[in-house]
Parts: C-alpha cells; sequence; structure tokens
C-alpha cells in the first residue's frame, strides 16, 4: 500500500489514532450478544409461559371432563344413588370427595373445598326430557357473556332406574400469564375481581334398568 492509497498516511499521529480507536469502538461486538438476549429474554419467556400454561389448562379441562365421564357411568349403572336403603347411597359430600378423587392428578381438592364449593361446582339433576335439558353456561348476567357462574340451584339429586340424568362439572382455573389473560379468560367480574378461565364439562344419559 502506498501513502496515497491509505486515508490516514497524511494525517498527524494524534488524529490517525482518534480515528483508530472511533472504528474500533463501532467495530467492536463485545457484550452485543448479552445486550441482544437481554432485550429478547422477556417476550420469550412470557411465550414460552403463555404455551405451557395454555397446555395445563387444556390438560386441566381434559381431566375435568374424564371425571365428569366416569361418575357419569356409576349413576347410570347404579353404583351410586341418593336411595338411603341402598348400599350405593351416596352424599353430595361422598360424590364431591369422589369427583376430587378423579381429578387429583392435576387439580387437589382442600377439606374444605369438599364442603363448600369455591373452584369447584357440580350441579346432578334428573329431568323428564333431553329437550329440558339446559345447553348453557348458567350465568349470573343473560346479556353479558362474561359474567359470573350462577350456581343457584345446583344440587345433587340423581334418578334412579331408567331416569334421565344430566351431570354437569364447573372447575374456576386460574391464569396466571398476564399475556394470556385477556383471551383465555371466559368469566371476568364486572366488579373487578379475579377472571378465571371456567372449565366445563357435561354428561346427559338415560340410566340403566338397574333393581
Amino acid at each position: 500500500m502506498t501513502p496515497d492509497d491509505d486515508p490516514l498516511a497524511n494525517t498527524s499521529p494524534a488524529r490517525r489514532h482518534a480515528r483508530g480507536g472511533l472504528r474500533g469502538f463501532v467495530r467492536s461486538r463485545d457484550g452485543a450478544a448479552a445486550i441482544e438476549f437481554a432485550l429478547l429474554a422477556i417476550p420469550y419467556f412470557l411465550i414460552v409461559f403463555a404455551i405451557i400454561e395454555t397446555f395445563v389448562a387444556f390438560t386441566a379441562e381434559q381431566i375435568v371432563s374424564n371425571a365428569v365421564d366416569t361418575l357419569s357411568r356409576q349413576i347410570r349403572t347404579g353404583q351410586i344413588t341418593v336411595d338411603p336403603n341402598k348400599t350405593s347411597y351416596t352424599t353430595t359430600q361422598q360424590f364431591r370427595q369422589a369427583f376430587c378423587n378423579e381429578i387429583s392428578v392435576l387439580i387437589t381438592c382442600s377439606s374444605s373445598e369438599v364442603q363448600t364449593p369455591a373452584n369447584l361446582y357440580l350441579d346432578v339433576k334428573t329431568y323428564t326430557s333431553f329437550a329440558s335439558m339446559p345447553t348453557t353456561i348458567p350465568r349470573k348476567s343473560s346479556t353479558d357473556p362474561y359474567s359470573d357462574l350462577d350456581t343457584t340451584g345446583f344440587t345433587f339429586t340423581p334418578g334412579g332406574s331408567k331416569s334421565l340424568n344430566m351431570v354437569r362439572a364447573y372447575y374456576r382455573w386460574q391464569i396466571i400469564t398476564d399475556l394470556l389473560r385477556p383471551y383465555l379468560t371466559n368469566v371476568r367480574p364486572s366488579d373487578g375481581s379475579a377472571s378465571v378461565y371456567l372449565i366445563v364439562a357435561t354428561a346427559a344419559f338415560q340410566n340403566e334398568n338397574y333393581p
């Protein structure tokens, strides 16, 4: 390289040093990866947590649905009745405990939950026809699709042999990730209380002709 080819050849040593230092600073990549990771880490982990929480919530929904199917089968075959003269006689608390046992792989019911519903709500009734069975989620407001669950009239009164019955289960699943809350929750009380993902599972059936 000739002096004419070097743009710094005709400058003073001090200026050459300053320009060289500036170029070195601009070209330096020391710590860039750490800064880039710091900028991307928060949204990255939010997305990861959102995916995990969505998976867990849908898994919980499947577990509740399986519990409804299992206990509905026991009602249908006469293994669970409200006839005090039979060995299959089951109280409301015993039925709730049996349901909690079915979902215990992921959802834990406290002793107070078995006695007094706080998150898990069960409704078991007999009907005169399938057409008379409810087809919507009972809510406190008929105009607000996100209003809270209306548990008025929830009871445990299954029918006997050959009767038509419906089992409905609702579980208030808490959403932790803020990113998911506006999209996954389906109960958003107007009073500002916590929004939840209401897990819903139902089964309608006719009991067998058991003795």
